[in-house]
């Protein structure tokens, strides 16, 4: 009882990645190929690393967008950094969640590569429920995506600040945003500001959200962290004229987590 008080006073940091709509030119998926099919069970099955692609810097360097396919319909798994879960060569931490959601996340973390990677390859690999799965991440042409301007309907994803007045970030996430700290099983408040230039899809009459409907859709995720984390909302809504975004976590262990805050336009969840 002792060690459980001890627990309660302690702190949870939490770290924010903030991360806008991918909009991709090139193909998104498992390189070479669909995901594995694998019949549908609430629990107990695989989980499948998933490139999005790539695209260059200003720099002269390469970013690598990955996600994940958890085929479990319920099932959400910690798997740490390590033998389980590893990026090679050079890994086996290269910033990739540790935290599991079920069914497909898009765009979760991103990997910048030197000027000179050219056809090398890294490998994602994942062991869940006893079951291995890798994907390949390369340069290859069939890969490369806009995240930053489409160039086809020229939308661009919506912009996010955790400081009112403060730079904007956009596009895939990139490092830690923002730091919050709070006691465990207290309710640690999240607020940040989110905006977005309405394109082609978003104007009445378009296939995508008119007028009446929020500028942006929020949806808040664990990344990586110790315990549990309880989003109340789960997917706030923005107020439509100042774009703030207001909502609580809650954290069931002390240690540091990080919070993923993901905004998408009207492109949808991968960016349609």
């Amino acid at each position: 009882m002792r060690s459980n008080r001890l627990a309660a006073s302690l702190v949870a940091v939490v770290s924010l990645v903030a991360s806008g709509v991918l909009v991709g030119a090139g193909q998104a998926g498992t390189q070479g190929g669909a995901l594995p099919l694998e019949p549908t069970r609430e629990r107990g099955s695989s989980i499948a690393p998933a490139y999005e692609g790539w695209f260059p810097n200003a720099d002269g360097t390469f970013t690598l967008l990955v996600g994940y396919f958890n085929r479990n319909l319920r099932q959400a798994l910690d798997i740490p950094v390590g033998p389980n879960n590893r990026v090679e060569p050079g890994g086996p931490d290269m910033g990739q969640p540790t935290y599991f959601e079920p069914r497909r996340q898009w765009g979760v973390f991103t990997i910048k590569v030197p000027k000179d990677f050219g056809t090398k390859k890294l490998t994602w690999t994942i062991t869940a429920n006893g079951e291995t799965n890798g994907i390949p991440l390369s340069l290859h042409k069939n890969y490369e995506v806009e995240p930053y301007r489409e160039s086809g309907m020229g939308n661009t994803p919506p912009t996010v600040t955790f400081v009112k007045g403060a730079a904007t970030l956009t596009g895939p996430p990139f490092g830690i945003a923002h730091t919050l700290t709070g006691s465990v099983n207290q309710p640690v408040k999240l607020t940040f500001w989110g905006d977005d230039k309405r394109g082609p899809l978003e104007e009445p009459g378009g296939r995508g959200r008119g007028a009446n409907l929020p500028p942006f859709t929020v949806s808040l995720h664990k990344f990586r962290g110790p315990g549990d984390v309880t989003f109340k909302p789960e997917r706030p809504q923005a107020n439509r004229e100042t774009g703030e975004v207001t909502a609580e976590a809650t954290f069931s262990a002390p240690g540091d987590y990080i919070v993923r805050v993901q905004l998408n336009d009207a492109s949808g969840e991968g960016g349609a």
